[in-house]
């Protein structure tokens, strides 16, 4: 039914899920939706959110232009804002520099994609001046007010957009994330904060921060929302020089968690939360969390992560000042007091320390490499603490150097990360968590993120709106693992199962198939079982082993034939990868499908109990 009464359309929710079904009931329309995003944006007045807006009748228009419904288009008559360091068709892009502005000509590609998504545009959003910090205060148009506590920092350097997604102003936002600017405000406005795989997203038309490390992030009230939104910002750009093509089969939507898994926190004596307790309470609350969720814990040597976060604001900075260096040479008095000590930083770099800071990365990256083979993912808390802005006032890089520590080192190492609220303080302020993992796990961090966000039991934002439940994660992921089943000589304890975890291989479940194939023994040096579907075949024994995708080949490539890899039915209508034996002449051939399992056949010993290629189960 219509909504008529204003009150009651400011009480909706602008998470995608609630859109969407009030669209799809007649509840309201897009024109509705963008004149209650309109009168929220002037109820909360001057909160130094926006630097730019496009005009009301605009959005209006655009708002009027959707039409009916279109289920083809994913983000239809959705409201969202962008960090003012990416551009957008119509609206200068300032990086919070007045003197720096210029009007595109065209939108980011990022923006655009969104667009034709259905999104509607509302404005640009506040940041620390060319997105250097992680406080939220270093720009001349003010510090945008957080709607938990406004004598704190909102975060930065994406500051506007996490307000105003928090605010509930608009259902997403983008942000950029270099250093940890796409999930400090996450945590301090109780949001999603999704910082991607580098190169995942196009970085075209975005104002380098650090060119070779920047990451466009999204803002969401919910994992699922955020997921929703970087599937349709995604995809390969050749006019960006650090666009990556993504691996076959990848998806930045969530893949259904498995139900036991590993997760890596700091050493407890490496942990540190600058005197903060509750921060520190918060965090041993959410790694509990974890652990009712099915998770263990690995106590992690979180040296090198530290070394290399430290990396960021020394020798790096360097590529800050490199991205900026022909406005600063000409407008040496435009640039915020603190972005300039900053900057200046990077004309005491000399090319030597920067080759040194490199060499030095390339070896803590692969120090740290075996981490990602002992767990699923690392969990930290996103910031160790908040601040006051008059904390902040009194030594602005100290201050900000300490929300980094748990951060700075993300884009460096070339891992990906999601960031998600964990709870509140005694005062109400919350806090929140980030799950890392390598480049391209993306989605399987989402997963576990997912279910953490929901453990929570936390409202979306500064709203009284509850998280809705997932509609579903994908159940099936072909990357960054693949699941096999086997059911010969690479079962757990037969000959090639040490093949199979030299690539990885990591055990998840025993299985039966349907009663729909045969068994047959190959000959050879090692006794291997040709699976075959048949309509006189019965349920066998089997074993799902994960994969990582990247060994697959080399897996497949000690397969002989006649096996190959196919599709496999398993009780309870579920498929597998699997192998299956091509169609070869059996006659000869010991059929051993009356077994059921080829461990039983090698246990007994029944190489001689065939006649024929049947067996005589009296025998055994």
């Amino acid at each position: 039914m219509p909504i008529h009464d204003a009150d009651a359309m400011s009480e909706i929710s602008f998470d995608l899920r609630s859109l969407a079904a009030g669209y799809a009931g007649g509840q309201f329309t897009p024109v509705m939706v963008m004149a209650e995003v309109l009168r929220r944006i002037a109820a909360a007045g001057d909160d130094r959110v926006w630097i730019s807006r496009r005009a009301d009748a605009d959005i209006l228009a655009e708002a009027a232009a959707l039409g009916p419904v279109r289920a083809d288009l994913p983000l239809w008559g959705v409201p969202f804002a962008v960090k003012d360091n990416i551009d957008a068709q119509g609206l200068a892009t300032t990086a919070g520099c007045p003197d720096f502005a210029y009007r595109p000509d065209v939108s980011a590609p990022v923006v655009a994609r969104l667009v034709a998504a259905g999104a509607v545009l509302i404005g640009k959003t506040n940041l620390d001046q060319f997105a250097a910090g992680l406080v939220g205060v270093r720009s001349p148009y003010g510090t945008p007010r957080n709607p938990f506590d406004a004598a704190r920092v909102p975060g930065g350097s994406s500051s506007g957009s996490a307000v105003a997604v928090a605010s509930g102003l608009v259902s997403f936002s983008l942000g950029t994330d270099t250093a940890g600017s796409g999930r400090v405000p996450a945590a301090f406005n109780n949001l999603v904060g999704l910082k991607p795989s580098r190169g995942l997203f196009s970085t075209q038309g975005v104002v380098p921060a650090c060119r070779s490390l920047d990451c466009v992030s999204v803002f969401a009230l919910s994992v699922e929302d955020a997921c929703g939104v970087a599937e349709v910002m995604a995809g390969f750009d050749a006019q960006d020089a650090y666009s990556r093509q993504s691996p076959p089969g990848f998806s930045p939507r969530a893949v259904t968690p498995r139900g036991v898994f590993r997760f890596g926190v700091p050493r407890a004596d490496q942990l540190n939360f600058f005197g903060d307790g509750e921060a520190a309470w918060l965090f041993e609350a959410a790694v509990a969390r974890a652990g009712l969720l099915g998770g263990s814990v690995v106590e992690i040597d979180f040296a090198a992560f530290f070394e290399c976060a430290s990396m960021l604001y020394g020798p790096f900075v360097a590529e800050r000042r490199a991205g900026l260096e022909s406005f600063l040479a000409a407008h040496p008095d435009a640039v915020h007091p603190t972005t300039d000590s900053v900057l200046r930083q990077g004309l005491a770099v000399s090319g030597v320390s920067i080759f040194a800071a490199q060499h030095r990365l390339a070896a803590i990256a692969q120090q740290i490499r075996p981490v990602w083979g002992d767990i699923d993912f690392l969990l930290v808390p996103t910031t160790g603490t908040s601040w006051r802005l008059d904390e902040v006032a009194a030594a602005p890089l100290a201050r900000n150097s300490d929300l980094g520590i748990y951060t700075n080192f993300t884009n460096l190492l070339d891992l990906a990360a999601i960031a998600v609220p964990s709870g509140f303080n005694a005062s109400g302020f919350p806090a929140g968590v980030t799950l890392i993992g390598p480049a391209w796990h993306d989605g399987v961090l989402a997963g576990y993120a997912q279910a953490m966000h929901a453990a929570a039991g936390l409202p979306m934002g500064a709203s009284r709106h509850a998280l809705p439940e997932a509609a579903g994660v994908r159940g099936r992921s072909v990357w960054p693992r693949v699941e096999i089943a086997v059911f010969g000589a690479h079962l757990d304890g037969q000959p090639l199962n040490p093949a199979l975890r030299g690539l990885g291989g990591v055990f998840v479940r025993a299985v039966r198939t349907v009663a729909a194939y045969r068994m047959v023994v190959l000959p050879g040096a090692i006794e291997r079982p040709g699976v075959m579907p048949s309509s006189d075949g019965a349920a066998l024994y089997g074993e799902v082993w994960s994969l990582p995708s990247a060994a697959l080949a080399a897996f497949l490539a000690t397969i002989a034939p006649p096996l190959g890899l196919g599709t496999v039915r398993l009780e309870g209508g579920e498929t597998c990868l699997g192998f299956i034996c091509e169609a070869v002449p059996v006659a000869g051939l010991a059929d051993i499908t009356a077994l059921g399992d080829w461990r039983v056949y090698r246990a007994g010993g029944c190489g001689g109990l065939f006649d024929g290629g049947r067996a005589d189960l009296t025998a055994i």
